[in-house]
């Protein structure tokens, strides 16, 4: 009521100032990954001009160079390897669980939920010598199932969290039409409850992705030389003699550019997610 009543003039005043706070914010959001993108475009010596160089003719020698060394290469694609494979193994087995504790009643479900959304909360830092532990006593040290199953540690609570959610959404008169017509339990799953939460799927798993993507502290312990993924790799370029920044950025963007991308092109199912969440 106070909003309608505020003289014309106020009302832009007071929108123009809200767009300003999002405009800045985005601004400080994105000034670092501006900064990534021209940086791996300029000459060495541009690099290292003071004050910066706005306008400078772009390179791509930096992008050559990268993509030539070897470890770089092969971090984006054992990347790709462990990313894809912790997405596909998480949403097998936080899928059936979040129907299971949305709509099944089964002693201590509450509890085990919680428990579940608990060990997101556990600090990696932790959890590294543990798990390089049992790791080394099964021979996966260095190998692409070890590591995507140290990431699941990371991406599955949370991820059946979010399909409970969704689940949750679902009016179980839908299900309960199904099974009168005679439909099984499982196709009941599979071909009426599943196609409508594909959204909260593609949430998931976008979730799942970037975090394995992006993960770095198990990857630095957990791989060696022939499985260490892309945030690790990219250290090569650092050294305290000198420190290769056009390289460096270079690959940065290199590693932003999947997830962008994956963001781009999934972002009808993102949105249609987060509303189906929200509801």
């Amino acid at each position: 009521m106070a909003y309608k009543k505020m003289p014309l003039w106020l009302k832009g005043l007071r929108s123009g100032l809200v767009l300003s706070l999002y405009v800045l914010m985005i601004l400080v959001w994105a000034f670092p990954v501006i900064w990534v993108i021209l940086t791996s475009l300029k000459t060495r010596t541009e690099i290292f001009t003071l004050p910066p160089t706005i306008f400078f003719k772009p390179t791509i020698v930096h992008y050559i160079e990268a993509l030539l060394a070897q470890d770089i290469l092969r971090g984006i694609i054992n990347s790709l390897l462990v990313a894809c494979g912790t997405t596909l193994f998480t949403l097998l087995i936080a899928v059936p669980a979040g129907y299971a504790f949305s709509r099944v009643r089964f002693p201590f479900r509450d509890r085990l939920s919680f428990f579940a959304l608990l060990a997101q909360m556990a600090p990696p830092i932790g959890l590294i010598i543990p798990c390089f532990l049992i790791l080394s006593r099964l021979r996966l040290l260095d190998t692409y199932g070890g590591l995507i199953a140290v990431h699941m540690t990371l991406t599955v609570p949370f991820s059946i969290w979010l399909m409970i959610t969704y689940f949750q959404d679902l009016p179980p008169s839908l299900e309960e039409a199904a099974m009168v017509d005679g439909v099984t339990p499982f196709n009941t799953f599979l071909k009426v409850v599943l196609p409508n939460v594909w959204g909260g799927v593609g949430v998931t798993a976008i979730f799942a992705f970037i975090e394995s993507w992006n993960e770095f502290l198990y990857a630095v312990v957990l791989t060696g030389s022939t499985t260490k993924t892309a945030p690790v790799a990219i250290f090569g370029f650092l050294a305290a003699e000198e420190s290769r920044w056009g390289p460096f950025t270079a690959t940065g963007v290199m590693i932003m550019a999947p997830v962008i991308m994956v963001a781009l092109v999934a972002q009808r199912q993102i949105v249609k997610g987060m509303t189906m969440g929200a509801t």
